[in-house]
Parts: C-alpha cells; structure tokens; sequence
C-alpha cells in the first residue's frame, strides 16, 4: 500500500458524515493532499484497508453506533495505524471530548468552524512528523 500518490502528495482520509462539510474538506485540502473521503465507520475501515494514509482527519461525532473517538480508540489498538496521525474536528467545545479525543489517541483537536489555515498547518505538521519518524 503506496502512502502518496504519483503527484508526491501525502493522503489523507476524511471521515465526516455531513456532504457539506466533506465538500468545503476536499475543496481547501485537495491542493496540498491526496484526499478520499468516507462517511462513516463501515466505509473508513474498508478504505483504510485498500490504502495507507499519511494523515486522518476524523469527525467526532459521526452518526451511527459509534462515534469517532471509539473509532479512533481501535484504531490505535492496530500496531499497522498506532502511529499514523488523526485529527479530530468537531463542533463540541467541551474540554471533557477533548480530553476524550486525546486520551483515545488522536494527535490533534480543533473545533468547526475551523480556519483553512489552522488545519492546513495541523496536518502538514503531522504529516512531516511522520515522515522524520
């Protein structure tokens, strides 16, 4: 499994459920990466078994049974993700779904409406990070 396409660009996977927000994420991040896009935790697993991802973007609260911090949680059980990095967005500000977010593994946490530029920088961190790991 290739983790950049053949335009040199890491890929990322976005999971949100929401259409609007997956355009306005595709649109502002498909300069800088590759992107696919899943919309819940059926497809984000059958995704990331087809390919590998440099970065995840993971909406909190997706609907369904679980919500992306379980998600995340078992993700990072798998030794092949443990160090991939997620971020998670959400419009929860409370401290307590942070601290939710980050204890079940995830890199990062920002909140929606979130700046282009915030989560531009976010992921290209990360995404360096991994590639000097």
């Amino acid at each position: 499994m290739d983790s950049t396409q053949k335009n040199g660009k890491p890929k990322i996977l976005i999971t949100e459920d929401d259409l609007e927000n997956q355009k306005f994420l595709n649109l502002i991040l498909k300069r800088n990466f590759e992107v696919d896009v899943c919309d819940s935790e059926a497809t984000f697993f059958e995704k990331l078994s087809e390919n590998h991802y440099n970065v995840i973007l993971m909406d909190v609260s997706l609907n369904g049974e679980r919500s992306g911090v379980e998600i995340i949680r078992d993700l990072k059980k798998h030794p092949a993700y443990k160090s991939t990095p997620v971020v998670c967005l959400s419009a929860h500000v409370f401290s307590q779904v942070q601290r939710d977010a980050m204890d079940a593994g995830a890199d990062a946490y920002l909140t929606k409406p979130v700046h282009n530029y915030e989560l531009i920088d976010t992921l290209t961190k990360l995404v360096n990070r991994e590639a000097v790991s």
